[in-house]
């Protein structure tokens, strides 16, 4: 088990207040090579930006577990050295599609999550989310889960019907689930 903050990574708790109270955007971006991972915190540094680094379940695949946590690290370490005191950098799975991987995800160091049940029925959705949720938050580590599906394939994540998230929806699944955060669709126009 690798402590993500450990590594000198945060999760997106602390993150997402100052954003809100601040009415600011925290950019996420996904990346899965070296080259990638610099230019985001070249950016973040420059910019005095907190930043959210993704993982796809493919570019996990692609880069390698123990190598992505290690780019992690560095990622801390690479601010430090471009002059920022104390980065706020979060690695975070991008639209996780089973209870393993986010687990998986969590002990190899990961500060933040995503379960991406938005295909499976409601219940299902809820109930595999709120399994997420009490394990990550174990270790401190924030959970974002999706509510309603766009037609197509998303990271790996299928659906051959569009569900928008339903309003009257949220707040049940949220207070069920726990989750830290939440990924609606609305549409793509």
């Amino acid at each position: 088990m690798v402590n993500y903050k450990d590594l000198g990574l945060v999760n997106t708790r602390e993150m997402f207040k100052k954003a809100v109270a601040g009415g600011y955007a925290i950019p996420a971006f996904n990346f899965n090579t070296m080259e990638q991972m610099q230019a985001i915190v070249q950016a973040a540094v420059e910019t005095k930006s907190p930043v959210i680094m993704q993982v796809s379940k493919g570019a996990r695949n692609y880069a390698n577990a123990t190598i992505l946590r290690y780019m992690a690290e560095g990622a801390v370490a690479y601010a430090k050295e471009l002059g920022c005191e104390k980065p706020e950098i979060v690695l975070h799975l991008d639209h996780g599609d089973s209870f393993e991987l986010c687990k998986d995800c969590i002990d190899m160091g990961f500060s933040s999550v995503m379960y991406d049940g938005s295909s499976l029925p409601y219940e299902e959705n809820i109930k595999i989310s709120r399994q997420v949720v009490e394990y990550a938050h174990k270790y401190d580590v924030t959970v974002e889960c999706e509510l309603g599906v766009l037609a197509g394939v998303e990271d790996e994540v299928a659906s051959e019907v569009s569900h928008y998230t339903k309003p009257e929806e949220v707040i049940d699944f949220a207070t069920r689930t726990g989750c830290d955060s939440l990924a609606i669709s609305i549409g793509t126009d």
